[in-house]
């Protein structure tokens, strides 16, 4: 009988504990950009491409507001048209905004954050922008067109900074 209290105070124990337990929250680089009340955690891009910068000898990058508002405005015209934009017309016109050293990735159809850092690492074109060492500041973001054969258009964008 001893035996049995203790093990129904045992089962009791466990699942309060197990009720205790907090619902998992995915993180913010695999949530899904293919909705459209998502938007891209900007600070965990930045802090992911900074730490891929520093593992390769180069420093970090800060937010910057107007590159933020820059590429906001970049994604939203690509989802707009539903194509990929042309990253040196946009980097004129960041040039012409007065940003110094402007470098872009635009891109389509990943619906991560993850996604879309494994799959810029991965293209020579796309890496040399996250890897350039004049940057040291960034803006990121995404659209989300449902009709779109990609669904999600990207936008990221770095600077040293404005003259």
């Amino acid at each position: 009988m001893k035996h049995l209290a203790l093990l129904s105070l045992v089962a009791l124990t466990l699942a309060a504990c197990q009720g205790a337990q907090r619902p998992r929250q995915t993180p913010s680089f695999y949530v899904s950009m293919a909705n459209a009340s998502a938007v891209v955690d900007a600070a965990t891009a930045r802090d992911m491409i900074s730490a891929y910068r520093r593992n390769k000898g180069l420093g970090p990058l800060t937010l910057d507001p107007e590159l933020q508002k820059a590429a906001e405005a970049e994604a939203d015209a690509m989802a707009a048209v539903d194509k990929p934009s042309s990253a040196d017309a946009f980097k004129a016109r960041l040039a012409a905004a007065g940003f110094t050293a402007p470098a872009a990735n635009l891109s389509a159809g990943y619906h991560t954050l993850a996604e879309a850092f494994s799959g810029w690492r991965e293209s020579p074109q796309h890496d040399r922008v996250l890897l350039d060492p004049q940057a040291t500041r960034i803006g990121i973001a995404t659209a989300y067109t449902p009709s779109s054969k990609y669904k999600v258009y990207w936008a990221l964008v770095v600077a040293t900074g404005k003259r």
